[in-house]
């Protein structure tokens, strides 16, 4: 069984037009296991629910952004070690500095083309 069969990505943005691009390649990838939540808020309570390997998150959101989720992520136990991938419009150097602090793994900016999302996800994952 291939890495795309068994990993479980999440993915957080507050735009449905986001959401669809980043979900459909994720299927054009062949990786099977994908949810989606609208902001940080919503996705920690389904990660407690739905455990994931890798978040791929947008940074503006509305409740929680995209650095406030990585915090909770990395505060907690039961998720301090899941991949995170952050995707903005604003990939203003204090973002990513802030995010690299915090323990992203990665950063997309918007716009991107799907084979650069699949290279961002492989820098943490491998091969898919």
């Amino acid at each position: 069984m291939s890495l795309r069969d068994k990993i479980r990505v999440m993915v957080v943005d507050d735009m449905s037009t986001s959401l669809g691009l980043i979900t459909q390649a994720l299927d054009n990838f062949g990786v099977r296991h994908v949810s989606t939540a609208g902001n940080g808020a919503d996705a920690l309570q389904l990660l407690g629910r739905q455990p994931a390997h890798l978040i791929i998150s947008d940074y503006n959101m509305p409740n929680m952004d995209g650095l406030m989720l990585l915090h909770h992520l990395r505060s907690a136990a039961k998720t301090k070690e899941v991949g995170f991938i952050l995707i903005t419009g604003r990939a203003e150097q204090q973002i990513v500095d802030q995010g690299k602090k915090m323990g992203m793994n990665n950063f997309l900016q918007k716009p991107f083309e799907p084979i650069d999302l699949r290279k961002c996800i492989e820098t943490i994952v491998g091969p898919l």
